[in-house]
């Protein structure tokens, strides 16, 4: 864990335990499969530890994914914070019926972070209009449980976790690592699958890295709509959420109202866990 992160959890009151492999390096991974996967499941089984924060960006989650000492999650519930590759381990926190928080601990809403973890309070995102994702919201209410994550980790997931998520608003964040038609063709598999039947809306996080760029005549919005409109239920884009500097942290797996005519996301806090 950097030090600026230990100092953030510190000055909270908390105390922050650094894992042992946290600063590893295989090539582009944090370390060996094995050492990581063992980090995790010992802070897992420590009944002192109250919360798993992902200190680095990187990718290799669904590695340790089949490793998981799900059993000892459930026995003890803990929070994980993180998100973009963590999604995988959302997943695996979802399918155990933990919540988690997806986001980072640091920025300029860290306070909210902090409330989260040490006062349960709730979440009230506000969509930015000026956004471009915010061009394809619709129209509408709607309330579940709120799941989610990076758009082609979540596609990545099918076949792999158990992904549920129906009668669930479903959060999508995306980054431009590929063209559009990595997202095309990861939207594609989600619905192919039926991993999207009967979601109940859809909570549409920053895709401004996006902005400006074309595929013979399309653009992300383009791609977008094509599959959106196709589920038939409420979009609320412009919130920030996923890769941008001031990210929104939310917690995953609670209760939300996607008020799209209100442009506002709101959730219950993940208090209790």
């Amino acid at each position: 864990m950097p030090g600026w992160i230990a100092q953030q959890v510190e000055s909270w009151g908390l105390r922050a335990v650094i894992a042992p492999h946290a600063l590893d390096h295989r090539g582009y991974l944090a370390g060996t499969d094995a050492d990581r996967v063992a980090d995790l499941n010992n802070v897992i089984r420590d009944p002192n530890v109250r919360a798993v924060i992902a200190s680095t960006g990187g990718c290799g989650s669904f590695r340790i994914v089949p490793d998981v000492d799900v059993d000892a999650l459930r026995d003890d519930p803990k929070l994980l914070i993180g998100y973009s590759d963590i999604t995988a381990l959302h997943c695996v926190w979802d399918a155990a019926g933990v919540p988690t928080l997806h986001g980072a601990i640091v920025g300029a809403h860290a306070d909210h972070v902090r409330r989260l973890l040490m006062e349960g309070a709730n979440t009230v995102v506000d969509a930015d209009a000026r956004a471009l994702s915010a061009g394809l919201t619709t129209t509408g209410c709607v309330e579940g449980t709120l799941f989610g994550g990076n758009l082609e980790m979540l596609a990545r997931s099918v076949g792999v976790v158990d992904l549920d998520l129906a009668g669930r608003i479903v959060l999508l964040e995306i980054n431009r690592a590929a063209g559009l038609g990595m997202i095309d063709r990861a939207l594609t598999q989600l619905r192919y699958s039926g991993a999207l039947d009967g979601v109940a809306g859809v909570a549409l996080g920053s895709i401004d890295q996006f902005a400006g760029y074309e595929d013979r005549g399309w653009t992300i919005l383009d791609t977008l709509r094509d599959h959106l409109d196709a589920l038939g239920v409420p979009v609320l884009g412009g919130l920030p959420l996923g890769h941008i500097e001031d990210l929104v942290t939310v917690p995953l797996g609670t209760h939300a109202v996607l008020d799209v005519d209100r442009a506002r996301l709101t959730v219950t806090s993940p208090s209790g866990t």
